[in-house]
């Protein structure tokens, strides 16, 4: 795959955008680019018109590789580009609400310091099965579970997409020790029987909040506390509940090894050898995101007196839905456009499944299955 990139110009700075679902294609083009020092930009594969655009038209990538477009090559000989830690691997798009999305540049050192920390902290193994449900284009999967998989050697099955009507089976089948979620599979996973567990050593949980009934219902009915962590696009895994010792509802633990942080007039700040590059031609949006050398996360948190941090919720109105974020401006912006809009604001709301949905408030006198169907489009 490496060669096949060559062959097509592709050399060291080199972007090149994703557009695929999980399958095996994404992780040999993934593990190419790390060879040649070409710059993986994964993109969300809900994103439609709008959002591909920017990101193509910010990234500038040589290529953009669809289903359509998989490459291959005979070639079976090793590049032989040389690297550095800091290296440019990954370009991972992210945003807030006070503009378009912008490009979290992370390095080889990055997912590297991140994956070591991993195995260490979750006691990860060549002998644990591996079932992962999560988007590639993500970095809690990409990050997290795919570097994890290639440096612990474990055996691991990729599912396309985490299926609740499927899922069960993969479980049973696959008999797996070691499983990562967001909150809303979790909730899925309630409804399965307790077989499912059978075999499993660590369920971890990340993305957004875990509603503490779930954390609850889950331990009582599979006899397994999940693990609760916090980490995100710019900096990896942030903190973690313990392996060993209480796992507590509700709270994010403590800062993973090598981590610092403090909590500055409500909001968690970070240092950390997994913090990102900075933002990909976006210098100014770099400067805002630091203060002193310390990266300024967005989000409240407390502390209590036995050294676990707890999460109180964002300083901006992002909505975490289903562990996927969901920026109001974004919705917004589109709804505006719409004949016979004339406001729009999008607000989050409380879920039983997602954590968060988006809810529209509209000043008009437009169709709202027109304004459906223009957001699904």
């Amino acid at each position: 795959m490496a060669n096949a990139l060559h062959d097509r110009g592709f050399q060291k700075g080199d972007r090149l955008c994703v557009y695929l679902a999980n399958r095996i294609e994404l992780i040999d083009i993934f593990i190419a680019c790390v060879k040649l020092g070409v710059i993986f930009v994964p993109i969300n594969i809900l994103y439609r018109g709008r959002e591909i655009e920017h990101i193509v038209g910010d990234a500038e990538p040589r290529a953009v590789i669809t289903e359509s477009d998989l490459l291959s090559s005979a070639d079976e000989s090793r590049p032989g580009e040389i690297l550095d830690g800091e290296t440019a691997a990954a370009i991972i798009y992210t945003s807030g609400t006070t503009g378009r999305s912008k490009g979290a540049i992370l390095t080889h050192n990055n997912f590297m310091n991140n994956s070591v920390n991993l195995l260490a902290s979750w006691q990860i193994t060549h002998d644990d099965r591996f079932l992962l449900p999560l988007p590639l284009f993500h970095v809690h999967a990409l990050g997290n579970g795919l570097h994890c998989w290639l440096m612990s050697g474990c055996r691991m099955r990729l599912l396309e997409r985490f299926d609740h009507r499927s899922a069960a089976a993969e479980f049973i089948d696959f008999q797996p020790t070691l499983f990562f979620g967001v909150p809303t599979i979790y909730v899925r996973l309630l409804e399965y029987p307790p077989e499912i567990a059978r075999k499993m050593r660590l369920f971890v949980s990340g993305s957004a909040a875990l509603p503490i009934r779930v954390f609850e219902e889950f331990r009582e009915r599979f006899g397994h506390t999940i693990l609760e962590r916090y980490g995100m696009t710019e900096a990896f895994m942030i903190m973690s509940n313990p392996y060993i010792g209480e796992r507590r509802a509700g709270a994010v633990g403590f800062p993973m090894p090598g981590v610092s942080v403090r909590i500055v007039e409500g909001e968690l700040l970070v240092r950390s050898p997994t913090l990102f590059a900075g933002y990909w031609r976006n210098e100014a949006a770099t400067r805002a995101a630091f203060e002193d050398g310390w990266f300024k996360t967005g989000d409240l948190a407390s502390l209590s007196d036995d050294g676990y941090y707890t999460l109180l919720g964002r300083k901006s109105d992002l909505i975490i839905s289903g562990g996927f974020n969901i920026y109001p401006r974004e919705i917004e912006e589109l709804l505006a456009e719409q004949p016979g809009v004339r406001e729009a604001a999008v607000v989050g709301v409380p879920d039983d499944v997602r954590g968060e949905v988006p809810v529209a408030y509209i000043v008009g006198d437009a169709s709202a299955v027109d304004l459906e169907r223009a957001c699904r489009e």
